[in-house]
């Protein structure tokens, strides 16, 4: 038992595995309906809005002003 070593790996530092934090302002109405989910769902907070941010991203369609404009 006295032999047996704990061997460590070094440590990833931060943003190499694949994560970025940053800090975000959102209305306090959004943050109640985040909690709400989080408190039902068991997810927390960060894993919800690294989901809903997904989602969106995928769906988000970028209007062509130009055209848009051209229609006035």
């Amino acid at each position: 038992m006295d032999n047996e070593k704990l061997i460590l790996s070094p440590k990833r530092a931060k943003g190499e595995d694949g994560f970025k934090t940053f800090s975000i302002r959102i209305k306090e109405d959004l943050v109640e309906k985040i909690n709400d989910i989080s408190n039902k769902t068991g997810y927390s907070r960060n894993e919800l809005i690294g989901k809903f941010l997904e989602y969106a991203v995928e769906r988000c369609v970028i209007a062509d002003t130009k055209q848009e404009e051209s229609k006035d």
